[in-house]
């Protein structure tokens, strides 16, 4: 789809109504974001103008917020997989440890967080000794205190829309 990736959002987090065709050509583009607006079109009945004036409004209203690639980590040498809990050390601004992830290749999700801890993230890692080195990381440059992690075995694909 060459829509442009501009958005023009009203409000930050504004609650958007989306009837059941929407619904269906999110799934669709959930599934396939390179899907054609004809591909999408047929799978929901409609023609291809109006799914893409469909997707046109759901993109200016912040509903779809851009096109990925899905990479399969295995492939690209990063088959251990972990959810890491990190616990900042007192004193240490969240901006700042934000900011330095971005030098740590091996994060490739974050979340800051409610609760006992103060961030998630999702570590691809060759191993388990690169792993080792990414925590040793964490503690010593970027002002983690404490993390546990534990390895994901599997991914589930869950369809994001009711």
């Amino acid at each position: 789809m060459a829509d442009s990736p501009r958005r023009t959002r009203s409000a930050p987090n504004a609650v958007v109504a989306l009837d059941r065709i929407d619904r269906q050509i999110l799934s669709v583009l959930v599934r396939d974001g390179r899907a054609t607006y004809l591909d999408v079109a047929r799978q929901v009945r409609l023609s291809a103008n109006a799914v893409a004036d469909r997707v046109r409004r759901m993109r200016s209203q912040g509903v779809i917020r851009g096109y990925r690639a899905d990479l399969d980590l295995a492939v690209t040498g990063r088959a251990l997989v972990a959810l890491t809990d990190v616990r900042l050390r007192d004193g240490v601004e969240g901006r700042g440890f934000e900011a330095g992830l971005a030098g740590l290749p091996q994060i490739v999700w974050a979340a800051h967080t409610t609760g006992e801890y103060d961030y998630q993230l999702r570590v691809a890692c060759t191993g388990t000794a690169e792993l080792e080195q990414v925590v040793e990381t964490l503690k010593r440059d970027h002002g983690v205190r404490e993390l546990r992690s534990r390895i994901v075995l599997r991914e589930i694909d869950l369809d994001p829309l009711p």
